[in-house]
This record gives structure tokens, C-alpha cells and sequence, in this order.
């Protein structure tokens, strides 16, 4: 979720770098951008992944230019703040040096999502996963390289309302369409970012339902390949989190960086355990590398919590024990609902028992002969129920009037409630039938248009919800869909 925040705060962040005047747009903008990836992950993860090859290139070959551009230019006078900052580094000593390990390995983030979303690349995954962590590597290590090197060479410094980039760019390239090129490229790659995380995170929750440990709707696959609950579960929290920080994404990165790092951490330390306990060929130098890794994110996490502390990051070290005790929770009530359902066990072979079937009436009409035609095929014997009011015996009256009238060969009960409840009558009602088997049919008009369904007046949710609160009934809800008489079935 805080790499979406983060990857769109600072795609939002390049433009108004290139466009000042677009500043006070910014949360806007964020929302709009975050529209934009959702609706594209939304048609699939493949089409998504091809949609993002082209800007993915163009960005490259941006960078690539600016590194160029900028070790070929001539070197600019020296300014007086290098022996200020010489000065302050040797001031400070281990600190700065902690600081600056911690806030370099930030530029790292999001080498992890090539190894969360290993189940969506094609056979050999493994193989294919691999070859693209390499390649993701070297960019990242020659862009990374390269744009310190610039940094460096230009004496760049954090100017508010403008990226550290655009400053690097605009020194490199000068104010003429090549820095429009780049900002523009930066600000769909940064947005496009995000897409790691709409592409690892479904899997992951998918397996973490699978594994009880989130509620089982992640477990769904919808169309094209993709988990659309995961995807709009992470859009609203992303949209949240934006909302709340502004759309700054001075604000987001601390939080993003300290979970990031205790995920590094608890990722690779999990990895030293994995060899101990395989003991493959070699696993002694695999667990000590992952041992060393673990060190350093762990550093990371320690250094970057303790100064970030105030500035937001005690949310993370809050929210991260509250979401394990969550998932805790969540895994606890699966086992109890399965030590209920007898999973695991072969229940009894499954024998017929006498059933009735309720139907809800309080009509005479096309409605009311619908849902008893389709209870008299359900169970062995159909009750229809009318509940109304003492008050009101004179409309009792007239429909049963009209009931025996009609004459459909269907019991009639009628039950009165001097408060115009519709749910507990009918509780009290079932709760004295003895068949073993009750099956409740609510009939309900299904309008042709969907404006139309202001016009209902919830009878059946009302029945429905009661029922399945406060008693072990089937509730069939019934639809009858009326057209318009252009359209109707004869």
C-alpha cells in the first residue's frame, strides 16, 4: 500500500517539478493517477505488463541520457557548502554514516516485487524470474551510480516544490524539450511503479488466504488473471493514505522505507532458516549471504525507525504487531469454523428428511403465484405466511377474500403483530413447525432499470437478513424481473 502511495506521490511529484503551476493540484492529481493504474491492472496482469513495457524503455534511455549528458559536461565551479558539508560529516562521524547507509538503501525498494509475483511469469519461472532480478540489478545499480555521480558533480540540494531529479536534469540537459522528455517519462514510470505492488500483492493475499491468515474472498480469481478484491482493497487503502499525507511524498517515504526494510529482513532471515533446514549442496555460504542481508536491512530498519520516529514512522511500528495480531485472529476464527464443519472428517451419507416450504405473502398477484409455483417444487409441503396488523382486520379480511378466491391449493397461515415488525412474526412462526427441513421463498420484483430500485421498499433484505441472524433456514430469495410491456414475454 505504501509503495503505491509512494510511487504516485512521486511520478505527481516530477510533474509539478516540470509544471510549478500544477502544485496546488497535487492530491488530485495522485487520485487520478492511482485511477489510471487501477483501471489498466483491472484488464489483467499480462496486459498491464505489456502496457508498461514502452514508458518502462523510454524512461531507461531518459536516465541513460542524463547520466550521459551530464558526465560529458564541462565541471562547474565549486561551491562553498562541500567544505560546510566535509566539515558536518566529520562532525558527526558514525551517525551521518548510519544515516546515509539507511536512506541509500531506500533507492532499493522494490527489488523484492520481481520475487513476490514469481507465480505470474511463464515456465520456467524460476529461470525467467531470475534472468529479470539480474537485469533489474545492473539498471538499477548504473542509474543509481550515475545519478549520485551528478549529484556530486553539480551540487545539488533539496529545494522544496522541486525533485532532486528534475534539478540533476535540468543541469545535465538545460530547460529544452529533453528535460520535458524525461520529467514526463519520469512521471509515468514513478506512477507505474505502483504496478509491482497491484501485481504482488493479490498473490499474496491469495496466499495468505490460502493459508488462513485473510479472509478467503482474497482467495478469488476473477476474469483475465487477476484478483480484482486485492486490487480495490489496495486502491481505497492507497487513496487513503495519499488523502491523509496530501499527496507529500516527504511524508510517505519514512513509513514506506521502515516497512520495507523489516520485510527485507524477516524475508531473508526466513531464507537462513530455509537452508539450515533443507542443507542443500552449498547451503552454508547461501544461509551466511542471507545472514549478512538480514544484518543490514535489520541496521536499516533500526536507524530509520529511530529518526523517523516523530515524523510518522511511530504509525508502522504501531500497525505492524496490529496486523499480525489481525491475521492471528483471523486464522484462530478459521479453525474454530472449520472444527464446526468437521473438516478433514467423512461426514454421515446424506439422507432425506420432510421439508416445508414458507412463502412470505401479502398479495394477491402475478408475484405471489410465481413464488408458489416454484415452492410447491421445492419441498413436501408449501405454507404461505401473511403477516399484518390487529388494527387492520378489515385488509386481513379482504385478502383472505382474495385468497380463497383465488383458490391455489396452498395453506394459508395468518400471523398478527400489534408493533408492524415483518421479522419476528415469522421467527415465532417457523420456530413452531415440525418438519426438520425449512426452506423460506421471499418473492421480490427485480425492476428492469437499476434507478428503479429506489422505489422498493426492502421487504425481502429486511426477511432475509432476520432469517439468516436467528434461525437454521434455507432463505431463497426469488426475483420475478419486470419488463416493460414493449419488452414482456407473452
Amino acid at each position: 500500500m505504501l509503495n503505491v502511495a509512494v510511487s504516485v506521490a512521486a511520478g505527481v511529484a516530477a510533474l509539478t517539478s516540470a509544471f510549478p503551476g500544477l502544485l496546488p493540484f497535487t492530491l488530485w492529481l495522485c487520485l487520478a493517477v492511482l485511477a489510471l493504474v487501477t483501471a489498466v491492472n483491472l484488464k489483467g496482469i499480462a496486459h498491464s505488463a505489456r502496457a508498461f513495457i514502452a514508458p518502462t524503455a523510454v524512461y531507461v534511455g531518459a536516465i541513460m541520457l542524463v547520466i550521459v549528458a551530464g558526465l560529458v559536461r564541462g565541471e562547474p565551479a565549486t561551491v562553498a557548502e562541500h567544505a560546510a558539508q566535509a566539515g558536518n560529516l566529520h562532525t558527526v562521524g558514525v551517525l551521518l554514516v548510519l544515516k546515509a547507509f539507511a536512506n541509500g538503501c531506500a533507492s532499493l525498494t522494490g527489488v523484492e516485487a520481481i520475487a513476490n509475483a514469481v507465480p505470474s511469469f511463464r515456465k520456467p519461472r524460476v529461470r525467467r524470474a531470475q534472468n529479470a532480478e539480474l537485469a533489474l540489478g545492473a539498471l538499477l545499480g548504473i542509474m543509481l551510480v550515475g545519478i549520485a555521480a551528478l549529484i556530486e558533480k553539480f551540487s545539488i540540494a533539496p529545494v522544496g516544490g522541486v525533485t532532486v531529479l528534475a534539478q540533476v536534469t535540468r543541469a545535465a540537459l538545460g530547460d529544452g524539450p529533453l528535460f520535458y522528455l524525461v520529467q514526463f517519462s519520469t512521471v509515468v514510470l514513478l506512477a507505474l511503479a505502483a504496478n509491482t505492488s497491484f501485481g504482488g500483492l493479490p498473490v499474496l493475499a491469495r496466499l495468505l488466504a490460502a493459508d488462513n491468515n485473510l479472509p478467503h474472498l482474497f482467495a478469488l480469481r476473477a476474469d483475465r488473471h487477476v484478483h480484482r478484491y486485492g486490487i480495490a482493497f489496495l486502491t481505497v487503502a492507497s487513496a487513503m493514505l495519499l488523502v491523509i499525507s496530501d499527496g507529500d511524498m516527504n511524508l510517505l517515504v519514512p513509513l514506506f522505507a521502515i516497512g520495507v526494510f523489516v520485510g527485507f529482513t524477516l524475508s531473508q532471515a526466513g531464507m537462513v532458516r530455509h537452508w539450515v533446514g533443507a542443507r542443500p549442496a552449498g547451503w552454508r555460504w547461501r544461509a551466511a549471504l542471507n545472514g549478512f542481508g538480514a544484518l543490514l536491512t535489520l541496521v536499516a530498519a533500526v536507524v530509520v525507525t529511530a529518526s523517523k520516529f516523530a515524523e510518522g514512522g511511530w504509525l508502522i511500528v504501531v500497525a505492524l504487531p496490529l496486523i499480525v495480531l489481525a491475521m492471528q485472529w483471523v486464522n484462530r476464527s478459521y479453525g474454530r469454523i472449520g472444527e464446526r464443519l468437521e473438516l478433514g472428517r467423512t461426514p454421515a451419507p446424506p439422507r432425506p428428511r420432510r421439508s416445508v416450504v414458507v412463502v412470505p405473502v401479502h398479495a394477491v398477484n402475478r408475484l405471489t403465484r410465481e413464488a408458489l409455483a416454484a415452492a410447491l417444487s421445492l419441498g413436501d409441503r408449501v405454507v404461505a405466511v401473511n403477516v399484518t396488523h390487529p388494527g387492520n382486520e378489515s385488509e386481513a379480511r379482504r385478502f383472505v377474500e382474495d385468497w380463497e378466491r383465488w383458490h391455489p391449493d396452498v395453506d394459508l397461515a395468518q400471523v398478527f403483530d400489534a408493533h408492524w415488525r415483518l421479522d419476528r412474526p415469522l421467527l415465532d412462526y417457523l420456530n413452531g413447525l415440525p418438519e426438520a427441513h425449512v426452506f423460506v421463498l421471499i418473492p421480490e420484483v427485480e425492476p428492469e432499470h437499476a434507478w428503479q430500485r429506489m422505489l422498493q421498499n426492502q421487504r425481502g433484505a429486511v426477511l432475509a437478513r432476520a432469517l439468516r441472524r436467528r434461525t437454521d433456514t434455507v432463505v431463497c430469495r426469488m426475483r420475478l424481473r419486470v419488463a416493460d410491456h414493449a419488452t414482456a414475454a407473452p
